[in-house]
């Protein structure tokens, strides 16, 4: 089994230990899947992704859960090229991808227009507290992703959107 695939595996099995699954999982670019700004790109550079990043998009693809991205960087064309480049641009179910001062409030109306599912069934990893801290108060679960995405986050994400959908008075444990 190479690398890849065994990464995958290890992101499957963080994902089935949750009852409770995001309808969604929305993703940054810079310094959460990738550990560079695109805009100090050149289009003709080779990007590359943090270590765990594609084996979980390709779980969370395998179990039914889609992703999509967010993302205020100002050049769109340098990321949709690299994402092209990457081979993953097509995993994603809306790509909204422009600057903006809204931190992420716009981006997160314009995705839920285009798939129809309610903050509060998204997961959404980003690299900046106030992006979180605005997300959040759309409802959204909201990670921060101090050095990218990877499995410790990916298992946090799912555990605190698992705290935030069970009812908070009188939930039973079995």
């Amino acid at each position: 089994m190479g690398g890849e695939e065994k990464a995958k595996k290890e992101a499957l099995e963080i994902i089935s230990q949750f009852q409770k699954l995001p309808r969604l999982v929305v993703f940054d670019l810079d310094y959460t899947l990738w550990p560079f700004y695109c805009e100090c790109c050149d289009e003709d550079e080779t990007p590359y992704l943090y270590q765990h990043a594609k084996a979980i998009l390709l779980a969370l693809k395998e179990k039914g859960i889609d992703i999509a991205i967010a993302s205020r960087s100002p050049t769109p064309q340098i990321a949709k090229t690299f994402l092209d480049k990457l081979g993953i641009r097509s995993m994603f179910v809306a790509e909204e991808i422009f600057s903006s001062w809204t931190h992420k409030t716009e981006h997160f109306q314009k995705i839920h227009r285009r798939t129809g599912v309610p903050f509060s069934s998204m997961l959404f990893f980003d690299d900046e507290d106030r992006n979180i801290e605005a997300v959040s108060k759309m409802g959204v679960t909201s990670i921060y992703v101090g050095n990218g995405v990877n499995f410790r986050a990916l298992r946090q994400g799912l555990s605190e959107f698992l705290q935030k959908s069970e009812p908070s008075s009188g939930s039973r444990r079995e």
